[in-house]
């Protein structure tokens, strides 16, 4: 009997054992299948997630925070209104790149005159320009924040060196996963607007009934957020880096960049899931920028960011209870606007350069060295000097950053309806034109652009 009791003890025994070794068995299997479809996801994101985190550029940033210390929640409703418009244009000029293997001025060069040709290049050049301008000195100004003693202009000329070196030297693998991960920066403001507490059913009404009073300075912030949201840069830039990817996935020639690439339609999904992602983490993050200055600033009687430390106050009660909260909300501030700015310059940049280098037919591409690729690389530097010398005008940073913003918007209606044009090409996209839904989202997005230019252009001579 005793020996029946033992057996039948560790029968029982080891069963239990095993049942709990398969059990930890089956946990890490489900474990390590949770971690590879995230990995897989990680992976998937590419151009959309960087082009969406550039969107929130300095200039971004400083154009939803002015909107949200001046007018509260009042122009919450702007963001679901923009965010389908964005993730249309997003999506077909990314697109464009995946089915042609070509960038947009590429494309322009090929089937459309010599003047739509130039015009294009010379509106993104522009607009793209100021941009960097007021990005660089956005980056000075905040790193006066916490060293007031370094002069603004040195420490613009010191960011535009680190920008070119990053573009010139870095390999694009590990260039492309730093701008990844720089978008972080970004999660500073939904975690202030929790923290602070919101009246969440006043947000979310704001957010879908729009309660519209227009005046001169209204309109403006309006089409300042308009064209930093849907931004010409963000068009050229995507289109290319789409091109990038098919050549780092052997999808197209790297010795030529021309040809037809190989595409599928689990590549097309895996560029619609990537400007998901991306444009999803541009507007959600430019909503929250907005609920948080209007919690903290416009709250407290904070009506106008008059320069870079009434934009970092926002960020104040992420710190209180902390030794030096200020200080600390400054340090914050500064490390978003020139992480997120660090990321900016280079894709205003680049996609100058990627205009301007296929307009006039020179290899261009990031998977180029400098040595393959002289031209394109000295336009990066030439840009980013360009940008520099606004610098010297000394003008008002965070004015110019809301100006630029302004000036991208009117920039963009001509481009606009480009994209439209070449989306439903059929001799450039062959079957794989745009949507029905695609198309309605960027006519869109050309009508309320627009529609805001003109507008705009009325409110000027209002008195």
């Amino acid at each position: 009997m005793p020996n029946l009791y033992s057996w039948l003890h560790d029968l029982i025994g080891g069963h239990k054992q095993n049942s709990a070794a398969e059990q930890r068995e089956q946990n890490l299997k489900q474990a390590h299948k949770r971690y590879s479809r995230f990995g897989r996801f990680v992976r998937v994101l590419g151009p959309g997630v960087v082009t969406g985190a550039a969107d929130d550029d300095p200039s971004g940033i400083a154009t939803y925070s002015q909107a949200g210390a001046i007018y509260g929640y009042g122009l919450l409703w702007l963001f679901p209104i923009m965010f389908p418009l964005l993730l249309a244009v997003q999506e077909s000029c990314a697109r464009i790149g995946a089915v042609t293997g070509d960038g947009l001025a590429a494309i322009l060069k090929k089937h459309y005159s010599r003047k739509v040709l130039y015009a294009a290049v010379t509106l993104v050049v522009v607009a793209n320009t100021v941009n960097i301008g007021a990005d660089l000195a956005a980056m000075a100004a905040t790193t006066q924040l916490l060293l007031p003693e370094l002069p603004s202009v040195g420490l613009a000329i010191f960011f535009a060196v680190v920008c070119v070196v990053m573009q010139v030297f870095v390999p694009y693998k590990t260039y492309a996963k730093v701008l990844k991960w720089l978008a972080i920066a970004l999660f500073a403001y939904p975690i202030t607007a929790f923290l602070v507490g919101q009246p969440w059913g006043e947000v979310l009404a704001r957010t879908f009934v729009p309660n519209i009073t227009l005046n001169k300075e209204m309109v403006y912030i309006i089409v300042g957020i308009l064209g930093t949201t849907i931004s010409p840069y963000l068009f050229f830039w995507n289109t290319s880096e789409v091109v990038e990817d098919e050549v780092e996935e052997r999808r197209i020639k790297a010795s030529s960049g021309t040809g037809v690439p190989r595409i599928s339609k689990s590549f097309i999904r895996k560029i619609r899931l990537d400007n998901l992602a991306g444009m999803t983490l541009a507007s959600v993050s430019a909503w929250f920028i907005v609920i948080a200055c209007a919690s903290t600033l416009n709250a407290h009687g904070i009506t106008q960011i008059e320069n870079a430390q009434d934009a970092a106050a926002a960020l104040e009660p992420l710190v209180q209870g902390f030794p030096h909260a200020g200080l600390i909300a400054k340090l914050l501030f500064s490390v978003g606007i020139i992480g997120i700015g660090l990321l900016a310059v280079p894709v205003l940049a680049g996609s100058s350069s990627y205009a301007v280098s296929e307009a006039l037919g020179l290899k261009e591409g990031f998977y180029r060295t400098f040595n393959k690729a002289h031209g394109f690389y000295g336009i990066i530097i030439l840009a980013t000097l360009a940008g520099l010398g606004i610098n010297f005008l000394h003008i008002d940073p965070i004015q110019a950053l809301i100006f630029t913003a302004v000036f991208n918007a009117v920039a963009s209606v001509p481009l606009l309806f480009m994209i439209y044009r070449v989306g439903n090409n059929p001799d450039i996209m062959g079957i794989y034109k745009n949507s029905r839904w695609s198309n309605a989202g960027v006519l869109a997005a050309f009508a309320l652009m627009g529609i805001a230019t003109i507008v705009l252009g009325w409110s000027v001579f209002q008195p």
